[in-house]
Formats: C-alpha cells, structure tokens, sequence
C-alpha cells in the first residue's frame, strides 16, 4: 500500500508509540497529559530524533481533534445555557480580551517591535489555547463547575475574535498595498459569515433531528458514525469556507444537537476519534517547537514568554477581580489562560503572508506561544501546590460549648439528616456538631441549630456534652474519622451508648471489635428495600419478597460471625453469586479463582 504525503503505518506506530509512553508517565507524575504529548512531540520531530520532518502537515490534520473536541463541548452546551453565559461571552471575554491585548502590545513595543507588528503579536498571544485549557479542565473535572462555564465562555469569544482579527491584517494589507488582488471587501466577508451561521443554525433546528432519524432507521451502525463525522467536519469546513474557525462551527453543530434525541450516541461515535486527533494535535505542536530559533534567539524567546505569560496573567487577574471573582478563582484563571494557542499560528501565518510579519518575527512569535502551552501544566501544578486555602468565615457560626442534649450527633451529612426525624418526631433533645461551615449554614434554613465541633478532638467531645449524654451517633461520612471518634468515646466516655455509621463490611468489623453498641452499614438497609421493592414489582408476593429480604439479613448477621473469627472470607459461603463457586485446586488451594473472586467480595460488601 503508498504512503500518502509521507505518511505510513510506520509513522502511526511511532506516534502511538510515543503516546502510549509518555503521557502515563507524565501523568504518573503528575504532570499531566498535555504536556506528556508536547514532550513527546519534540522528541521525534524534526528538531529531536528527526523521525518526522513535516509536522506543519501533520497539525493540519490534528487540529480535526480540537474541531470534534469543540463538538463534543457542543452537545453539553444547550441552547438555553448558551443563552445564559452570554454576559460571560460578550462581556467578560471581551474584557479580557482587550485588556491583555493591549498589555500586550505595550510589552511588544518595549522590545522595540513597531506598533502594528506588536499588536498582532501581542492579540495572537491573546488567544488561549481551547485544547490545552479544555484538556486540563477535564482532567480536574472542573468543566460543569461555575468557574469552568466562565473558561468556556472567555474560550468562545477568543474563538469569535480571531475573525475581526484577521480581517484587521487583511485592511493592513490593502492600506499598504499589500492585499491580494482578488482578496474580497471586509464587509463582503463579514456578510458572508454572518450568511453561513444563519445557514448553520437553520440546518440544526430543522434539518439534522430528521436526517439522524432516517439514518437511524435504516439499521446501519457505522452509517450513523461516519452520519456524525459528516455533520461535524461538514460544519466545520462550511465555517472555515465562510472565513470563520472550524471551531466555532463544530461547537455550533454540538450546540443545535444538544437537545436531539441522538445526542449521547453521537457522542459517543465522536469521543474516540476526539480522543485519538486530540493527542495528535498535541505531539504536533511538540514537534512545530523550532529548537534552532530558540537557540539562535534564546534571549528574545525567553525574555517573550516570561513577559508575555506574566503580563497576559496579571491582565487576567485584574479583570477577573473586577467582575467580582475571589481571589483564589481569579489567579486559577490567569495561571490556566496564560498562554497563547493553535489560533495564534493561524493569525500569525496570516500576518507572515502578507508581509505584516517577517520570517524571523514568525518563528520566534511562534516559538513563544508553543512554549507557553508547554509551560502552562507546570504553572498550574506549581500554583496548585503553593495556593493556600483561604481561611473560612465563621461569621453566624456557633462553636461548639456547653452542650448538654440528650443525644449528640457528629456529622450532620444526608445520613444523620434522616437519622434525627424520627428522634425529633419524639421530643428527643439533640446536640449537633459538624465541621462543613457551608452544611451548617444550609442546614439552618431548614431549621436547625447546628455548632461548629470536630469530634476527633477530647476538648470538642467535652463541649459538646458526649459527658453528659445518653447516646453518641458518629453520623460522619470517612472510616479513619469515625474510627478515631469510636476509640476515644470508648477510652473516655466508656458508659455512653455508641451508634456509628459504617462505611463498608470492613470497617463494620473493626466497629464491632471496638464494643460500639450498634453499627450499620451505609447502603445496607436502603439496597434490602431496594430489592424487595424490585421483587414485588416482578410480580413475587409481597410476604415471599419480605422473607427473602429477611433472610438476606439473617445470613448477613451469620457472616458477621463467622468473620469476627476467620476474616472477612469465613462467611463467603453465605453469600449468593450467580456463578457457580469451583472446588479449590487440589494443586494449588489458596489460589482465588474468577468465579472465587466474584463470591468473595471486597469489603465494601
């Protein structure tokens, strides 16, 4: 078989190769996948092991991972939730925007650039990396947070800005006499944009629920996969066409189909090619590090990203503080957007074709922008490890002191919230103690009074009147906290009753062995009620469901038992597995085999 452009099998081996070894490592140590990516790029592109020689090419196809990344945004993205962050999209995007834009520029023209040439610089920069961002945020699980909304909206608009920006170094070009002959008026090109979403956003609401439904009925699986890349590289070339970012055009796609009824599969089609070209766009962007220039211009390199990076940050973080974000929010901000992007190369490629730029100009601009997304993962890691937390208000919160109800709980999560009704129900006095300061607020708007109280400590225990009371409920949510809460109530307060939340069969055990006058495991109860509910539905009689679900509870006290003295598999005979348990090899009896394994259960059984 040819090789097309260059490209053959041995070239996916050796970037999957190189995938598949670097970033485990990388995040192993906690530094994250993209960065692994990066590092692996620039060790077999041309400027490493010279592997490859034209990674130019290769980041044109892998920008296809950033365009099915935005799609898949897209999809989680509703309408009316866009709807709701427009005031993030247009207002705060563009603040930031234009803030940093102009910090920028002045930075570009200190180091002697003329003004025009600084500000390209200077708005390319602007543009944050959507794949680098995204990645991280994904990776933290900080996306449907309020403050990962906030990202994704400033993302957008940066999306959006590279259109007006592009069109800025087109009139350049024509002032200076440098447009290209058949090159289009701006307002022509604005129109022609503005006719391609509007046709977009009428194909979505009309066209794409019909056309997957027909797909869908004719009962071809790999039809509505290659259905769904069609509609995502189609939006995204239309834009592209339009002059405006394949991008932008995916995510609109992933937008219109939020609502439809083959939203999730089209998802899942999409997630693993999204995968796959994601990690490529990252190895080619390792490999577009053009370690020459940054040799021959390591003073003009390095001075640019230190001032480009802290300067874009700071910008960053007065905006933020100025639309109200706290302190520690706003630095996560300037720490996550300070780097340049894949939209930078495209403006700046832009800027070099029409001689706005020249060679040596382009290649150190770029060099910087690479070098901010390497660095942006260890910015992060090293931000996150020096934050310290800020100290939380105690305004309205009562510590602890002078306790005296007849029952006290520690811990007042979803648990102990359902334990104090029937208590309540019969007058029975309660002392609550909790350390979550934003539970014990909460809780008060539901009518009770809650104090402030850790109870691994004798001193809170005291205050809290564990002395003095008949029952001590250990209602919190962490086995290692309610094990030191149990032995010292045991070693102190040896006279008061013990009720304790466990965690798993484990942890029962260990409570048992402390002399706790009663525990229960968490989802015990609740998964019995479950099963009889499940029972009597399928149609069984209500008694036989009772008694099964009675008996479950009998062999479960029999385990207990039988575990107290042999461990936590003495009782595994006990319990019902819908495999047949083997008889143990004669060759090798302490060997666990799989259908062993199923019957013998970790102890969160």
């Amino acid at each position: 078989m040819a090789e097309a452009a260059g490209f053959g099998v041995g070239h996916a081996v050796v970037l999957l190769g190189a995938a598949v070894v670097a970033v485990p490592l990388f995040r192993r140590a906690g530094l994250g996948s993209v960065l692994g990516y990066l590092a692996a790029g620039l060790i077999i592109g041309p400027f490493g092991l010279g592997l490859f020689d034209d990674p130019e090419t290769l980041l044109h196809i892998a920008e296809l991972g950033v365009v099915m990344f935005l799609f898949v945004i897209g999809l989680e993205m509703r309408p009316s939730k866009l709807w709701r962050l427009r005031r993030q999209i247009f207002g705060l995007g563009v603040a930031q925007v234009l803030t940093c834009g102009a910090l920028l520029t002045l930075v570009g023209m200190a180091a002697g650039l003329r003004v025009e040439v600084a500000a390209v610089g200077a708005m390319g920069f602007v543009l944050s990396s959507t794949a680098v961002i995204m990645q991280m945020m994904n990776e933290a699980g900080e996306t449907q947070t309020q403050e990962g909304q906030k990202a994704v909206a400033i993302l957008l608009l940066e999306d959006l800005a590279i259109v007006p920006l592009l069109a800025l170094v087109a009139v350049w070009a024509a002032v200076n006499g440098r447009a290209e002959a058949d090159a289009m008026p701006a307002w022509q090109s604005i129109g022609i944009a503005l006719a391609a979403l509007g046709a977009l956003i009428a194909a979505g609401r009309w066209l794409l629920d019909p056309f997957f439904g027909l797909i869908a009925r004719a009962g071809a699986r790999e039809v509505l996969t290659a259905a769904a890349l069609l509609v995502v590289l189609g939006a995204a070339l239309g834009m592209q066409l339009a002059g405006l970012s394949m991008a932008m055009g995916a995510f609109l796609a992933g937008v219109l189909l939020s609502e439809s009824n083959f939203r999730h599969q089209l998802e899942a089609d999409i997630e693993p090619f999204r995968g796959l070209l994601l990690g490529l766009f990252f190895l080619s962007v390792g490999m577009s590090l053009d370690l020459a220039v940054v040799a021959a211009e390591w003073r003009m390199v390095l001075g640019g990203v230190i001032a480009f990076m802290s300067v874009k940050a700071v910008g960053i973080y007065m905006v933020a503080r100025l639309a109200r974000s706290g302190h520690a929010a706003a630095a996560n901000r300037a720490g996550l957007f300070a780097q340049g992007g894949e939209f930078a190369f495209v403006l700046y490629a832009a800027a070099l074709g029409v001689g706005l730029f020249d060679a040596r100009i382009s290649a150190i601009m770029s060099a910087i922008v690479i070098l901010s997304m390497a660095l942006t993962p260890l910015v992060l890691i090293v931000q996150r490890r020096t934050r310290r937390d800020a100290p939380v208000s105690m305004e309205g919160i009562e510590v602890a002191n002078g306790l005296r109800g007849r029952v006290l709980f520690i811990g007042f999560g979803r648990f102990a919230q359902v334990a104090t009704q029937a208590l309540l129900a019969n007058k029975v006095e309660l002392s609550l103690i909790e350390t979550d300061v934003d539970m014990i607020r909460a809780a008060g708007n539901f009518g009770f009074k809650i104090h402030y109280g850790d109870g691994t400590r004798l001193d809170v225990l005291r205050a809290s009147g564990a002395e003095t009371a008949e029952a001590i409920l250990v209602c919190v949510d962490k086995p290692d906290v309610a094990d030191k809460i149990v032995e010292l109530c045991r070693h102190e307060f040896p006279l008061v009753k013990l009720y304790v939340r466990a965690f798993d069969r484990g942890h029962s055990l260990r409570l048992i062995k402390a002399g706790v006058t009663y525990q229960i495991r968490e989802t015990f109860e609740s998964a019995l009620v479950f099963s009889c509910a499940v029972l009597k539905g399928l149609g069984f009689d209500a008694e036989l469901a009772k008694e099964s679900t009675d008996d479950v509870r009998e062999r479960d006290k029999q385990r207990v038992e039988l575990e107290l003295i042999g461990g936590l598999g003495a009782g595994r005979k006990l319990f019902r597995g819908n495999a047949e348990t083997p008889e143990p090899s004669p060759f090798f009896p302490s060997a666990k085999t799989g259908a062993e394994a199923q019957t013998q259960p970790p102890s969160t059984i």
